[in-house]
């Protein structure tokens, strides 16, 4: 079916949570007058296909800042589990009555619109089950790191979530389609040169000091796309130099600080 002729609702849910192991708080941050987060949330309501953007926190005391920035900005915010993320995902899915759910973190706040309505596009276009920029470490990538975006059907989140085992593919919500190729049809959106090495995503606080650039560099405007930002960053090689040396976490990395749950934890679904 072609894009044109769908109905479905999309909602795209960025995840976020102030208790980040590398740089903790980095989603409220500020970057040229505003919180992370709500570059986040205004670039992806920027994309033509998506019709509700959300939050999605958890029920952390600690979280307790993000539910009210949003309140005080009018985005619409769940909270859910710590621990368990693809949970999260879906239940806020499951409230705003979503027929296809985009994946965003918080802490990419240069993500792309046209992206996103290109990964959605390949979605019903191409029939698949999964579409995506990527295909996360150790898989490789041809768009830089942040420009991160996944989407997927509200029925196959339910089947992760009803599925999933692992205590990696609860916390990083998408695994479940891409490592069984004998059960998903994905698509990942590839770039035409590769630029899978460059660094716009906020991990540390190199990472923050390296977007702050970017950002500043449009001069308050926040309509720009990425080939926008890769002008920039290649005409500054010093600026590429700052984040070089921070490592990318692969899918299989869990935050051991959350160990309410165990690798082979039962399905808080069933």
């Amino acid at each position: 079916m072609a894009f044109e002729d769908r109905n479905e609702k999309i909602v795209c849910i960025i995840q976020a949570r102030m208790g980040a192991s590398r740089l903790p708080g980095k989603v409220l941050m500020d970057i040229c007058g505003y919180p992370m987060l709500n570059w986040v949330v205004e670039r992806a309501s920027m994309a033509e296909t998506v019709d509700e953007v959300w939050v999605a926190t958890t029920t952390a005391p600690s979280d307790d800042p993000i539910e009210a920035y949003c309140d005080d900005q009018g985005y619409a915010v769940y909270r859910g589990s710590e621990q368990d993320v693809l949970d999260r995902f879906y239940q806020c899915a499951k409230l705003a009555e979503a027929d296809v759910v985009i994946r965003l973190t918080a802490d990419c706040p240069l993500i792309d619109p046209e992206l996103i309505d290109q990964v959605v596009f390949g979605l019903f276009e191409l029939e698949v089950d999964f579409s995506a920029t990527r295909l996360p470490p150790p898989f490789h990538r041809t768009f830089p790191i942040g420009l991160d975006v996944e989407a997927v059907f509200f029925e196959g989140l339910e089947q992760a979530w009803l599925d999933a085992t692992t205590k990696y593919q609860r916390e990083h919500v998408m695994p479940f389609f891409y490592e069984d190729e004998d059960s998903f049809d994905i698509s990942i959106l590839q770039s035409e040169e590769d630029f899978g090495d460059y660094r716009w995503t906020v991990d540390t606080i190199e990472d923050l000091d390296v977007v702050k650039r970017l950002a500043a560099s449009f001069g308050g405007n926040r309509d720009f796309d990425w080939l926008d930002v890769l002008e920039v960053f290649e005409a500054n090689p010093e600026w590429q130099e700052i984040n070089v040396d921070v490592n990318h976490k692969t899918y299989f990395d869990v935050d051991d600080r959350l160990n309410d749950t165990d690798e082979n934890q039962e399905n808080p679904a069933t």
